[in-house]
């Protein structure tokens, strides 16, 4: 006899566990299938991301009582940012509107995110999480899903994957994805500093790598590299001075002395788009539906977005007493997130192949463009709040 939900979740990632928490106060029932171990939710290890969150992926974290739950010291502002091109001193600024906000953004370490996702769904009681788990088969039907997993069967009015870029129930559901392979690795870092930051990020297209220096506390930088993969093998085999050296060298040693504090953390680039957000009975969160390019910090932001547009239409069907998984329910999530995500997920790779160009017009091309982000004024201000997510009324504020 298969075992009843009002929505089962496969992935226990953030996307999943912030989808979980979501319908959790909505009071309805939740089963997240995950195939990691429980100790691997409950304690995360650092696997050195800092997650640039937005001003709207704040406001959700806080509505989920999950934003209390990160240590004062984990939260680093980001005051402003800057871009810069090869070797011009020249750079694109975004600054916060001090009338408004005191932040661009906030950084968070990945791991402190998902143990508090994960401390706030425990708190749920009608939130089930079935660690240990994997699925194995998905039937979908007009009446109802049923999920097949290792630890047995699942019945459900809907199933949600978000069990990453490379989702396995995606493919169940037979949704295809675009995949765009960079043929290039990120490996990121946290490296402590002799000069202070003034909670500046700086993102610096050089011309065979990208590196990303984002402000942290306690005089601390995270170093996010891409290279191609044979140089990203290079720089992970090399030491601990040597790497932090070349970092060093590579920024002019404009923060002093630069240390490796930990580990690198290595990770292929591939960006992901799925045909299509929903099924019968069946919807994508989280990276299973957009996986971004790290470079605008876009991913897990999408991911909250996503998640909290689904739940807002389900809250609105439950209080109507209407299925939580309707056709038209799901189809309005379908057209809403994509026109949230496809602007910025198409930009952002072209951004990507402009700045990865090392031809003669290519360069003169990406100086060009940071010099007319500076003096358009609207195109500006559309970028920030792109980036911010900080709604313009209140950014002119």
């Amino acid at each position: 006899m298969p075992q009843r939900f009002d929505c089962v979740i496969v992935g226990g990632g953030p996307a999943g566990l912030s989808f979980a928490a979501m319908l959790g106060r909505l009071g309805l029932s939740v089963a997240i299938v995950e195939q990691a171990e429980v100790a691997t939710l409950a304690e995360p290890e650092p696997d050195g991301r800092d997650i640039a969150l937005t001003h709207l992926s704040r406001a959700i974290l806080e509505r989920l009582d999950v934003w209390a739950r990160f240590p004062d010291a984990e939260i680093a502002p980001i005051r402003r940012a800057e871009v810069k091109n090869g070797s011009s001193p020249y750079a694109l600024t975004f600054d916060h509107p001090p009338q408004a906000h005191d932040a661009l953004g906030f950084l968070v370490a990945n791991h402190v995110i998902r143990r508090a996702l994960y401390r706030s769904v425990l708190d749920l009681p009608n939130v089930q999480l079935l660690t240990s788990v994997k699925a194995t088969a998905l039937s979908l039907d007009a009446a109802s899903a049923r999920l097949e997993t290792t630890a047995g069967s699942f019945e459900t009015p809907l199933v949600v994957a978000a069990d990453s870029r490379f989702s396995a129930v995606r493919r169940m559901a037979g949704i295809a994805a675009k995949m765009r392979d960079f043929g290039r690795v990120c490996i990121v870092s946290r490296i402590s500093i002799e000069r202070p930051h003034d909670e500046i990020a700086t993102e610096w297209f050089d011309y065979d790598r990208t590196l990303a220096a984002l402000p942290l506390n306690d005089h601390q930088l995270s170093v996010v590299l891409t290279i191609d993969s044979t140089g990203g093998a290079t720089e992970m085999a090399s030491s601990a001075e040597a790497f932090a050296a070349e970092v060093e060298r590579r920024f002019a040693g404009r923060w002093g002395t630069m240390r490796l504090l930990g580990e690198r953390h290595a990770y292929p680039l591939v960006a992901v788009y799925a045909d299509r957000f929903v099924a019968r009975r069946f919807a994508l969160v989280g990276d299973a539906a957009v996986g971004m390019h790290p470079v605008t910090a876009h991913g897990y932001n999408f991911g909250l977005r996503g998640a909290d547009a689904l739940a807002r239409g389900i809250e609105g069907a439950l209080s109507l007493g209407l299925d939580i998984a309707s056709p038209s329910l799901l189809e309005r999530y379908d057209r809403d997130h994509r026109a949230a995500t496809w602007p910025l997920y198409t930009a952002t790779n072209a951004l990507v192949s402009l700045y990865t160009d090392n031809q003669p017009l290519a360069r003169i091309g990406r100086d060009a463009l940071l010099r007319l982000g500076n003096v358009l004024g609207p195109v500006k201000s559309l970028m920030m709040g792109k980036l911010t997510e900080i709604e313009p009324s209140r950014r002119s504020a």
